[in-house]
C-alpha cells in the first residue's frame, strides 16, 4: 500500500506564498491593488456649484472659488485626513453672505483647509464642530450677530493664522467674540490644542476678540494684533482675551483700546483656568475706564492653579502690569 507524502506545513506555506506571488506580479496593476482616485481641482462659480462641492468633495481634493458673492448657508460633513487635506480657497473678493444662521459649517469635516474668502453676515462665521486638524488661513470674518470663528465640540489641533475679524456681535447681546474655543458652562468639550496665530481682530467686535472656555487646554495665542474699540462690556466683554481652560502659551501679542484689562484669566469651573504662561505681549491701556486697567488680570492665583507673567510683557497707559508677582 503506498502512503501519499505531505509537505510539512511551513514548506507548503511557503510553496503558496510563492504562487500567490508569481500570480500577482503576472497580473496587470489594476487587478493587484486599488488605485486611489487623483486629487483634482474643483472649480466652483454659484452657489449651487458651491454646495454641491461641499458634499461630493474626497480627501486631497481642492474647491477653487471664483470672485462673486455666494449667498446661503454652507455646510459639509465630510472628513479628510492628514496626510491628504482637502481645501476650499479663493481670494477675499470671493464671498459667502448667510442671510442667518451660519456661514460656512464644518461638521465632523476633519483636516480642511479654509483659505482666503471672506465670510460675512448671518449670527455666525466659521463654525467647526467636531472637526480635527481644521486650518483657518487668510481669511476675512465680518458683519455678523455673534461670533467671527468657532471651535467647538471637541475640535482639537485646529489653526486659525494671519486672518482678519472685525465688526461681530452686531444684535448686541455680548455675544460676538472674534475667535471662540470650547463651550461653556462645560468640560466635555475638548478643543485642545488650537493655534492662534498672526491674526488681526477689531475693531467693533462685540466680546473678546478671544474667549478660550473651561475644559480646553494646551492652545497658543501668539503674534495677534488687537484693537478693542467697540467691546460692549456684556457679560464682563472689558478684555482682549479671556483664559478660562488650561496650560494656554499667550505670548507676542499686541493690544490697543479696551474697557479695562489686555488679558484676563478666570477659573469658572475647579481646576480650571490654570497654567497659562504670558510673555512678549505689549498692551496699551490707554483710555481704560475698568475698575482694575491691568495689562494682564489674574483672577485665581492659588495652591495649584498657577499663572506666570513674564518681565517681557509692557504696558503702556493703566495702572500697571499684573496683580501678581512678576518672573524675570
Amino acid at each position: 500500500m503506498r502512503t501519499r507524502r505531505t509537505l510539512p506545513a511551513t514548506l507548503l506555506t511557503a510553496t503558496t506564498a510563492s504562487a500567490t506571488l508569481a500570480l500577482a506580479l503576472a497580473l496587470p496593476p489594476a487587478a493587484t491593488a486599488s488605485t486611489a482616485a487623483p486629487a483634482r481641482t474643483i472649480e466652483v462659480s454659484t452657489a449651487a456649484e458651491l454646495k454641491a462641492a461641499l458634499t461630493e468633495a474626497s480627501p486631497g481634493d481642492t474647491i477653487h472659488l471664483a470672485d462673486g458673492t455666494y449667498s446661503g448657508n454652507f455646510k459639509t460633513t465630510v472628513a479628510a485626513t492628514a496626510g491628504s487635506r482637502i481645501t476650499l480657497t479663493g481670494s477675499p473678493k470671493a464671498v459667502l453672505k448667510a442671510g442667518s444662521g451660519y456661514g460656512l459649517h464644518l461638521n465632523g469635516a476633519a483636516y480642511w483647509t479654509v483659505k482666503g474668502v471672506t465670510v460675512t453676515g448671518g449670527q455666525k462665521g466659521i463654525m467647526i464642530d467636531s472637526a480635527r486638524g481644521v486650518v483657518v488661513d487668510t481669511v476675512t470674518v465680518h458683519g455678523l450677530d455673534m461670533e467671527g470663528v468657532h471651535f467647538r465640540k471637541s475640535s482639537r489641533d485646529g489653526v486659525i493664522r494671519d486672518s482678519r475679524i472685525h465688526d461681530t456681535g452686531n444684535d448686541g447681546r455680548g455675544m460676538g467674540e472674534g475667535i471662540y474655543v470650547g463651550t461653556a458652562n462645560t468640560l466635555s468639550d475638548k478643543s485642545d490644542n488650537v493655534q492662534i496665530l498672526g491674526n488681526t481682530i477689531g475693531p467693533d467686535v462685540g466680546g473678546e476678540a478671544i474667549d478660550l472656555k473651561e475644559g480646553t487646554t494646551g492652545g497658543k495665542v501668539a503674534g495677534n494684533t488687537f484693537d478693542g474699540r467697540g467691546l460692549t462690556g456684556v457679560h464682563y466683554d472689558d478684555s482682549w482675551v479671556d483664559v478660562k481652560g488650561n496650560n494656554y502659551v499667550i505670548e507676542n501679542n499686541t493690544g490697543k483700546n479696551t474697557l479695562n484689562n489686555g488679558y484676563e484669566t478666570h477659573t469658572q469651573q475647579p481646576g480650571w483656568g490654570c497654567g497659562t504662561v504670558f510673555r512678549g505681549n505689549k498692551s496699551t491701556l490707554t483710555g481704560a475706564t475698568g475698575d482694575r486697567q491691568l495689562a494682564i488680570n489674574v483672577t485665581n492665583q492659588s495652591g495649584s492653579c498657577r499663572t506666570t507673567v513674564y518681565a517681557s510683557n509692557t504696558v503702556t497707559g493703566g495702572r500697571g502690569l499684573t496683580n501678581i508677582p512678576v518672573t524675570p
